[in-house]
């Protein structure tokens, strides 16, 4: 068979230079057309040290499987010693079905140690604990280029990558060192804006607008830790270390701590570190006092999957480590009911609540909230309502919507659910709402100062929309309680049998207003005055948790945010309603 090749053509239809001649002769000889383009990932290695992290391993692991790289291209390091909980059970059962799939795994343990002397407790970093980890850093960084790995993503167990395009979304960004932003359940998280000139933490004006993605992208900055992918590739990455020994103290002369040294070396080397924050990649738990136990931790890591559950529908569990993860025990936090509403049509947000109340020992009642979509005007007869012939919204100047009046509704329903049955303090959550760290705890705090100080009230705001700017006086002899304002939502509030009383004595179906406006009117702090005079006894006692427990999942314009109270038709017909141009 003969080819006729020139530098510009062939003749089975390739345009190629002439260090591809060679391939395309073979590729045509053999009736396969070669695709150069066609490369396969870059190696990675994923490090990680391990220590009395049984409670987040679970999900830490299941994430690291669940990131979207082909795992033939991925070796993991891990190393774990001076456990005092079921850690290395855990690590091996999770290998046992997952090692396989993985190009290499190199995993060292000590099953004997337990602490380094003189340590005061699992979240004490004296000086010997942390040589040990520097050089346990220093030995990952080590068998990365041995291997010659093109890349080493260092994470620690408690930073959780819920993207799984992490891993290739920061390798095609082609920094040297670069980290994802992770959040976690308030300002803490895996990068500083600032540093001291003691090579310590300092708060600046970049720090914010970074975490809080107000300014998107890569930035430049002073230190990331936790979860860094290096660029191995990169000669200057031969410049990285953990060890301050190897910078010499011409160079260094700050406290002996590896992500410092790290931080500081590639500073001092020219090597710039970035944090991106143009996707949410993920999480991170806030770390231990020196004096904090596995408990804390533990608390820790559920005010940050509450956090993460604020954010998607569940956190991701493998089936062979389901049995390490346990919940608490569930209950009514001292309600004789806790009602969430739902709209069927909305079972994501039914799911995603599901596993809050599994994380928080919440025993709920789901209630099928009444959807406007299958309103109408011979539906709304039925059910006795009339609208408020003042009535116009404040912002948008128009009439209610079917789903305003559907919110209502679902509301009413549960009023009378508490009076029918004759319970004395019910919870009403709606199902857009992200409950804050220590949210038990915190019921637990208000209702017991209820107690104690034999409060008089009918319904307590935990979550709300403040509208006025004048203070609430705060409750007397109370540390967690004000009165309340005028306020919209109405995310989550506990309500007493009295006060359920007051809200349908007050005949609300007859003169509709929505529903977070007619709150305010029957505690009488609503500023319109003409609204009030349909309902002349106004004597609900209303207060509020200060701070608050609740707050929404999205706000208004926000990626992700749904309103079906907004999103509705707006209601031109019944009596008492006005139109557009009569408001």
């Amino acid at each position: 068979m003969q080819f006729y090749l020139s530098r510009r053509e062939m003749k089975c239809g390739s345009s190629l230079s002439l260090v591809a001649v060679f391939t395309a002769v073979w590729a045509c000889a053999t009736g396969v057309l070669a695709d150069t383009r066609s490369q396969k990932q870059p190696t990675v290695l994923i490090a990680t040290l391990v220590r009395n992290k049984a409670h987040t391993l679970p999900y830490f692991l299941t994430l690291i499987e669940n990131l979207d790289y082909p795992k033939d291209r991925i070796s993991l390091w891990i190393q774990s010693d001076n456990n005092v909980d079921n850690t290395l059970d855990l690590l091996k059962t999770w290998l046992e079905t997952e090692e396989k799939k993985y190009h290499n795994v190199y995993f060292t343990y000590d099953e004997n140690s337990r602490g380094f002397e003189g340590e005061k407790g699992i979240a004490d970093w004296n000086n010997a604990r942390f040589n040990h980890v520097i050089n346990l850093r220093e030995e990952a960084l080590a068998n990365a280029r041995n291997i010659w790995a093109d890349f080493l993503l260092m994470i620690d167990a408690d930073a959780f990558l819920t993207n799984p395009k992490t891993l290739s979304e920061l390798i095609s960004k082609d920094e040297t060192v670069i980290a994802p932003l992770l959040k976690s359940d308030g300002m803490y998280s895996n990068f500083w804006a600032g540093m001291t000139k003691e090579y310590y933490y300092m708060r600046t004006d970049r720090y914010k607008p970074i975490l809080f993605r107000e300014e998107i992208g890569c930035h430049a900055v002073p230190m990331v830790h936790s979860a860094v992918l290096i660029n191995l590739k990169k000669t200057e990455s031969n410049l990285l270390t953990y060890n301050a020994d190897k910078l010499g103290p011409q160079r260094y002369d700050g406290p002996r701590d590896d992500i410092i040294t790290f931080a500081v070396g590639a500073n001092i080397s020219g090597i710039p570190l970035h944090i991106c924050n143009d996707q949410v990649y993920g999480f991170i738990t806030v770390p231990l006092e020196s004096q904090d136990t596995i408990s804390q931790d533990k608390q820790q890591l559920t005010n940050l999957k509450l956090e993460i559950l604020a954010y998607q529908e569940q956190l991701p569990l493998s089936k062979n480590l389901a049995r390490f993860v346990t919940y608490p025990v569930k209950d009514t936090l001292g309600m004789d009911k806790i009602y969430m509403i739902n709209l069927l049509r909305r079972p994501e947000r039914r799911e995603r609540m599901r596993h809050c109340f599994k994380e928080l020992g919440i025993l709920a009642e789901t209630i099928d909230a009444v959807d406007g979509r299958t309103l109408n005007e011979s539906s709304l007869k039925e059910w006795g309502v009339k609208m408020m012939p003042e009535y116009a919204d404040p912002y948008h100047k128009r009439p209610m919507t079917m789903g305003e009046v559907g919110c209502f509704l679902s509301h009413y329903v549960i009023w009378k659910k508490v009076v029918e049955s004759g319970y004395d303090r019910v919870m009403v959550l709606e199902d857009d709402i992200r409950f804050e760290p220590y949210f038990r705890q915190k019921v637990s705090f208000i209702t017991s100062e209820v107690e104690r100080l034999k409060i008089d009230w009918d319904l307590v705001y935990l979550g709300r929309k403040r509208l006025q700017d004048q203070e609430e006086p705060p409750v007397e002899g109370s540390r967690y309680l004000v009165l309340a304002g005028y306020s919209y939502w109405t995310l989550g509030y506990l309500l007493s049998r009295r006060g359920a009383e007051k809200l349908l004595e007050a005949k609300p179906l007859e003169n509709m207003v929505p529903v977070d406006e007619y709150l305010p009117i029957l505690f009488d702090k609503h500023p319109r005055t003409a609204w009030k005079g349909h309902f002349p006894e106004r004597d609900l006692i209303a207060l509020s948790a200060a701070p608050l427990l609740l707050y929404p999942t999205h706000y208004t314009g926000e990626r992700g945010y749904i309103s079906d109270t907004e999103d509705s038709t707006v209601i031109t017909s019944l009596p008492g309603t006005k139109t557009r141009e009569e408001l």
